[in-house]
């Protein structure tokens, strides 16, 4: 039998993935959601002559919002990078009267603009809770927008601008503070978290945003993620002539992936670990003298997580000693995300709102197939009272961080969903402004959630 009759030639095409699971879960989506109950709130919110107002107010700048969608998909900056997309959510705002400021709490494409917390001089007024909208405009290298931060941007400019209008057209109408926050860096920055440190957030009580998916759920699931970077040092040799006077990095490397890889099997439900080699040696003919991976560790509970990272650091240092190298372990290159904490009593507010337009919400419990992404915002969440909803406007297969999901984050249909989530965003709010027994409901449900978390420290 010769060589040749072994021959096979695969090519450069991979097999394509199998939709089987991604059905099954869409089979069991259906059937939930047929069988949930519909989400509900015993508070009364906001009246219905403030939300008409909020209503047609977005309606009215829903022009805008398109333009200003349209032109941060196109501009795509990445992380900390986004100078001409903030200049353009500022432009827009001042477009309406509203100024801004940029490069706030030092960060250069950080915004703020402000509704001050009483705007009717009436005597005795009494000024409310601080309230933050937050707005997302990075993009992702390679594919854009394929996070669908464009549409972020949009939703919770049109947010403000709306209770900006009611504000104008009925000085008691929006009775409290409210911020629109442009936080950068969100993708592979964790912009939030710079933020918070810097102070943004001191005298926030409540922060909301909305984020696009392939459906609409009240309580995302979003899980932690830490990152680490491994190196391992060993002793540089000539790989032909005198192995046995080297000590392998990249062996110590590629072992370290494995372990890593044989305790996924190990891991909670959920959890997830992905790395790759970043450095592994320059040629075969020497014995590489340096090896560096980079993890990203992601757990449902910080608890959990906390744990998970003692594990990682177990496997970096065992290896050493089994291969006889040395190792530095750093982590956290840049700040950590925490899961997120979803606020019962404004996530049914949302829904509510969404029920308006005319959608559908659901709890992420009733939904199959939760996502096991991260974002900053679980930082915020652990801080102070939050909601980080999520809106369709692809289907449920379409997966975030794809070329697919960006064609419809730059779609001119994706306009429904910035409207319906500038809506959503604007009329929570209003409601926990004007209902004190739902403001004292969002701060019972975050201090039975365990309150504010020293979210610096949480891994010290």
């Amino acid at each position: 039998m010769t060589a040749a009759t072994h021959d096979v030639r695969i090519g450069a095409r991979p097999t394509t993935p199998s939709t089987l699971h991604l059905d099954a879960v869409a089979r069991e989506a259906e059937r939930l959601a047929g069988d949930a109950s519909p989400i509900s709130s015993p508070h009364d919110g906001a009246s219905r002559s403030v939300r008409a107002i909020l209503a047609a107010a977005v309606d009215d700048v829903a022009p805008a919002l398109g333009a200003l969608s349209a032109h941060l998909f196109a501009l795509a900056e990445p992380a900390f990078a986004e100078a001409k997309s903030a200049e353009a959510v500022a432009d827009t705002l001042a477009a309406r009267g509203i100024r801004s400021e940029l490069g706030v709490f030092g960060l250069p494409t950080a915004l703020v603009a402000e509704l001050p917390a009483d705007a009717s001089g009436a005597p005795g007024a009494q000024s409310g809770p601080t309230i933050a909208v937050l707005a997302e405009y990075d993009a992702l290298p390679g594919v854009g927008h394929a996070c669908g931060h464009n549409l972020i941007a949009a939703s919770a400019v049109g947010a403000f601008l709306a209770l900006a209008e009611a504000r104008r057209q009925d000085a008691s109408a929006v009775p409290g503070r409210v911020l629109l926050i442009g936080t950068p860096a969100e993708e592979g920055g964790n912009g939030k978290e710079l933020l918070a440190r810097a102070g943004a957030f001191d005298d926030v009580d409540i922060a909301v945003m909305a984020h696009p998916f392939g459906a609409d759920l009240a309580d995302p699931v979003f899980i932690g993620r830490r990152i680490v970077r491994i190196v391992y040092h060993g002793v540089a040799a000539h790989a032909a002539a005198a192995p046995f006077q080297g000590r392998n990095a990249l062996d110590a490397a590629v072992l370290n992936y494995q372990a890593v890889g044989l305790l996924r099997q190990h891991l909670p439900p959920g959890d997830r670990i992905h790395g790759v080699v970043i450095d592994g040696g320059a040629r075969p003919n020497v014995v590489p003298e340096r090896a560096e991976l980079e993890y990203y560790v992601r757990s449902h509970e910080t608890a959990t997580l906390r744990e998970l990272s003692a594990r990682v650091d177990d496997i970096a240092h065992g290896i050493a000693l089994a291969t006889g190298t040395g190792v530095e372990i750093a982590w956290d290159p840049q700040p950590f995300s925490l899961p997120i904490r979803h606020n019962g009593p404004l996530a049914a507010r949302w829904a509510l709102a969404q029920a308006e337009r005319g959608r559908r919400v659901l709890r992420a419990a009733d939904a199959p197939g939760a996502q096991a992404a991260s974002t900053d915002f679980g930082n915020i969440s652990q801080r102070l009272p939050g909601i980080h909803p999520v809106i369709a406007i692809a289907p449920p297969e379409i997966a975030l961080h794809t070329r697919e999901f960006a064609e419809y984050a730059g779609s001119p249909a994706s306009l429904e969903a910035v409207t319906d989530a500038a809506y959503g965003l604007a009329a929570t709010v209003a409601d926990v402004l004007a209902d004190a027994d739902l403001l004292a409901a969002v701060r019972d449900d975050f201090a039975a959630a365990g309150g504010p978390v020293d979210v610096e420290r949480t891994f010290e």
